[in-house]
């Protein structure tokens, strides 16, 4: 690497202690790449994100405490020049969609090799998107669809339940507003997230502030 080039800061999130191994193990090799660290969840992600301030952030979207659309949602308040790409076993094209949608760079599968993860560090650190191939067939698919919108499938019912989420209400509290038991607003909850296609309720809340259903 010549003194002029920039190392690439990379940011490693995810749950699978091995998988971090390995990827800081491939990373680590590369002239141009340096892990700036590694979160084990979304929550210790941002306070890395902040603190940090990595080139780039490869994220999984199934973590504890706060999921990849989670950070998603929230990264940019706290590292404004990061650039995140997606790295998961889901390629749901829901999820895919709903990534991107939340800032995603990147979307990458992980039975993607090596060099297509290290080929889409440099691409996203250099401004441009970096997709697997089937993902980008998906987001084809995604935009040849006529103009809807998801909470539509939502019953008025729900509808509500959701602008209470939106609000960052628990359960036990959305049940008190809407004059219901808690196991009904559970299940309101449990529908929506199945309906939305969202794999937790700060999904679900996120979406509904961004929507401006809160």
């Amino acid at each position: 690497m010549t003194e002029s080039m920039k190392l690439i800061r990379v940011l490693i999130v995810d749950d699978h202690s091995v998988l971090r191994e390995g990827l800081r193990m491939v990373l680590e090799l590369q002239p141009d790449l340096e892990v700036a660290g590694e979160a084990g969840d979304g929550v210790a992600a941002l306070a890395l994100a902040r603190d940090l301030q990595p080139d780039v952030v490869l994220l999984d979207l199934m973590m504890p405490h706060l999921d990849g659309l989670g950070v998603l949602g929230q990264i940019r308040a706290v590292a404004p020049a990061a650039r995140v790409i997606v790295l998961t076993s889901s390629e749901e094209e829901a999820r895919v969609v709903q990534a991107m949608r939340a800032g995603a760079q990147g979307y990458l599968l992980k039975t993607e090799g090596a060099t297509a993860v290290l080929d889409a560090i440099r691409a996203v650190a250099r401004g441009e998107v970096a997709l697997a191939p089937r993902v980008a067939r998906y987001l084809m698919h995604a935009m040849a669809q006529p103009t809807s919108y998801p909470e539509d499938a939502l019953s008025p019912r729900e509808r509500e339940v959701l602008h209470l989420l939106g609000h960052g209400l628990s359960n036990k509290q959305i049940a008190a507003q809407l004059g219901m038991a808690e196991k009904t607003a559970r299940a309101h909850v449990s529908s929506i997230l199945q309906k939305l296609g969202f794999a937790g309720r700060t999904q679900a809340a996120l979406y509904a502030r961004e929507r401006g259903l809160d």
